[in-house]
């Protein structure tokens, strides 16, 4: 298992109950894929540094979890099929081992 950190921008016009079901979508897609939360940070509503699908700003959201690396293309590949997801950044955060 790896650890990850996700980064994703969901779109503004949702009210706060339709951003926790996508927030709660994410994590039950990882932990369909047999991967782990370890932590969630909501961080707001921010402005955009230029616009993303006519958009100005967005809700921030980061993600940390584990997940075996053979399924994180399917991961990514569910992210990308949301549509109330406007952009997303996954980054491997495993330690490099000597």
């Amino acid at each position: 298992m790896r650890t990850y950190e996700l980064l994703s921008i969901i779109k503004p016009n949702i009210d706060s109950e339709e951003f926790d079901k996508v927030c709660a979508k994410i994590e039950e897609t990882i932990t369909s894929l047999e991967g782990k939360v370890t932590s969630t940070d909501k961080m707001g509503r921010k402005k955009l540094s230029y616009d993303i699908k006519d958009y100005r700003d967005g809700y921030f959201v980061v993600h940390n979890f584990e997940m075996k690396p053979e399924q994180v293309g399917k991961f990514n590949r569910q992210l990308r099929l949301n549509e109330n997801i406007l952009r997303i950044m996954l980054l491997e955060t495993s330690e490099v081992k000597a």
